[in-house]
């Protein structure tokens, strides 16, 4: 091990924290994405990264001709809703998030909360401080996530089952009573893990992208001409024709693009090539293929508004297609369930969240986790919002915002990022930045209507995790300072111990503390009270670095004090677990103790929300309820119980 310099550790949680073994990711393992690699980690991001965006062709053509939109399905409608799902498929994705945002990483990591992470990373680097704006906007978006992930599952699965209606009419009652049966057994799946069903994902996901593009091409054969709505001038026609009715239906279109977000998410699972293959090679030209097709079937057919994916199959293969949109809707539900377990167990990391009960599904990959506390919310949430809306068309009102929202606060970090990391001009950053803004807004404005209609469902969601990320983060930033206002100097108290000399007792106890230069609270509360200590301590402090993952040779840093003492340092990234007795373990080895001698000794605070901490009343007291009902350290660090001793102590916060 190396020296360790004394320097005070960046503010952690007030209850000192820790995480393990790095976690394995696709894109990290193998040097080259080439041949036989590529392929399968072509056909795994297939399944896992594009189900929410391959099940929109189930609804989002239908919704763009709701009778709430006023809008006729004539030919030039026709015509021009494909062009603005076309060019939204286009700027949206494959510009803005393939050309553009994947070159985001945080050391290979996506998704909204490493972005927050890599723009505060890149200022402080710059010696500038953290962007209080910044982070709010960024908490929300992950928040809004949630939101996205209560939606997402319900209106999937509602657009599959609704085939039933097609295929037969007198299936309609069964709707909604088998959608709520797939979800609830979808959850009750979720403790089980998802490497199972996860090696599926991909083939299912290949058969209903197949699928959607031949049923796309045999209408299209028919009505060759729907091709032409590829030019943009479609739809600059259709928005300045039907003025605001026609700006509204941009709240429809953007359903199109719902999932574009995970393709950044899961850029650290499988890496930009496969993710950029997968994309403009099968997943795009499939989606374009089928949105045609339905806008053909209308050209003939404009009785098929009611619901023209289905009924682009032959009435044969109804039944078919609907196991295989069935299929396809839970492989997107999964990903948005998992993505909401992965978002979560960030925050934790990254001190927006108090700890919760991890569960890790594989011993293969440490990226697969369950967080019952998630699930069980997003499970009671996804049933209630299925019982309100009855159906898929309803649920449309309420889905949007969420996405909308997220996308844009994802393209303001992107300018950020271009301005303080790239070094792009102000005009450079601005005018892509601008761009995508402009398209965002508009797509966030025609979505506001919703609001009265369901979509404040989403923005209620996301509310109460947003709530309790910026009040975690921010109690406990103060309650970190009040303690180290009152804390003991570490030097002060080694001389304190080599001057009074108390008993020493055999065996190792280690102390968790979230700094490095002062005696840990409660090591001197079992001091004062004991007046014994055991031959070795070690102080052990975990820092948690705003990157995804640490290399392991530079993890642990120790130091040896005067009288038997140890100050210890684990570095992790915030996308890896904490296992504290394996760090125990590797300090054992160099400081020749047995483990079996070790003891833990943590602190439980009880918080008396009555103190003088600039926060407001309310704030206090939700805060110590997170913080007496956060899951128990014993179990978040992996410490075995019986090796445990809690001290307790109140604290007026």
């Amino acid at each position: 091990m190396s020296t360790l310099p004394a320097r005070p550790l960046p503010e952690a949680e007030f209850v000192a924290g820790a995480l393990p073994p790095a976690r394995r990711s696709f894109s990290r393992s193998a040097p080259e994405h080439t041949g036989r690699r590529l392929a399968a980690l072509s056909l795994a991001a297939l399944g896992v990264v594009f189900g929410d965006i391959g099940t929109s062709p189930l609804y989002a053509f239908r919704e763009c001709f709701h009778p709430d939109h006023g809008i006729a399905a004539t030919p030039a409608a026709v015509y021009g809703v494909l062009s603005l799902i076309v060019w939204a498929l286009i700027l949206v994705v494959s510009v803005k998030y393939v050309a553009f945002i994947m070159r985001l990483d945080n050391r290979g990591e996506g998704g909204i909360l490493a972005l927050l992470a890599l723009v505060q990373r890149t200022r402080r680097a710059g010696g500038q401080p953290p962007r209080s704006l910044v982070v709010l906007l960024g908490l929300f978006g992950a928040a809004l996530l949630y939101g996205d992930g209560v939606i997402t599952p319900a209106i999937s699965v509602l657009g599959a089952t609704e085939g039933l209606e097609i295929a037969s009419p007198g299936f309609e009652p069964y709707v909604v009573p088998a959608t709520l049966f797939i979800l609830f057994a979808l959850f009750m799946l979720q403790r089980w893990g998802s490497a199972g069903i996860g090696s599926i994902f991909g083939p299912i996901m290949l058969v209903w992208f197949a699928t959607i593009a031949v049923l796309g091409v045999v209408e299209i054969a028919q009505a060759p001409e729907i091709l032409t709505a590829i030019n943009p001038w479609h739809g600059v026609r259709f928005l300045a024709g039907h003025g605001t009715a026609g700006f509204l239906v941009l709240g429809a279109v953007v359903l199109a693009v719902t999932g574009a977000e995970a393709l950044y998410a899961d850029l650290g699972h499988f890496g930009r090539t496969p993710i950029r293959l997968v994309w403009f090679v099968a997943v795009f030209p499939a989606l374009v293929l089928s949105y045609f097709g339905q806008g053909a079937l209308l050209l003939r057919s404009p009785e098929a508004v009611q619901n023209p994916f289905y009924l682009l199959a032959p009435s044969w293969f109804r039944y078919p297609l609907i196991v295989i949109a069935t299929l396809a809707a839970i492989v997107a539900s999964q990903a948005l369930i998992s993505g909401a377990f992965s978002l979560t167990h960030q925050a934790i990391q990254l001190r927006y969240c108090p700890r919760l009960t991890v569960v890790h599904t594989s011993r293969m990959e440490i990226g697969q986790i369950y967080v019952p506390a998630v699930s069980h919310a997003l499970m009671v949430a996804c049933l209630l919002v299925v019982l309100t809306f009855q159906s898929s068309s309803q649920l449309g009102a309420a889905y949007g915002i969420a996405v909308t929202g997220t996308m844009a606060i994802t393209t303001v970090l992107f300018y950020l990022i271009a301005r303080d990391r790239w070094r792009w001009s102000i005009a450079h950053a601005g005018a892509i930045a601008g761009l995508f803004l402009v398209i965002d807004v508009a797509f966030f404005t025609a979505n506001i209507v919703k609001i009265e209609r369901g979509g404040w469902v989403p923005l209620v969601i996301a509310g109460a995790p947003f709530l309790l990320m910026e009040t975690w983060n921010k109690g406990g930033r103060l309650l970190t300072a009040k303690l180290d206002s009152a804390a003991v100097p570490l030097d002060e108290f080694l001389v304190e111990i080599a001057r009074t000399k108390p008993v020493r007792v055999p065996g190792t106890a280690v102390y968790l503390t979230h700094a490095n230069t002062t005696a840990p609270v409660v090591l001197l509360h079992h001091y004062r009270h004991d007046k014994v200590l055991h031959e070795r301590i070690v102080l052990l402090s975990v820092l948690v670095e705003d990157i995804p993952e640490v290399e392991d040779r530079t993890r642990v840093q120790s130091e040896a004090l005067p009288d038997g003492f140890y100050r210890v340092q684990a570095t992790y990234g915030f996308m890896e677990r904490t296992d504290v007795p394996a760090i125990v373990q590797r300090c054992c080895r160099d400081f020749d103790v047995e483990p079996a001698d070790v003891t833990y000794y943590l602190g439980r605070a009880r918080l008396v929300p009555t103190g003088s901490t600039p926060m407001l009343r309310w704030r206090k007291r939700l805060f110590a309820f997170m913080a007496r009902n956060a899951a128990s350290a014993t179990d978040f660090f992996s410490i075995p119980a019986e090796g445990v001793v809690e001290l307790g102590a109140q604290i007026e916060f």
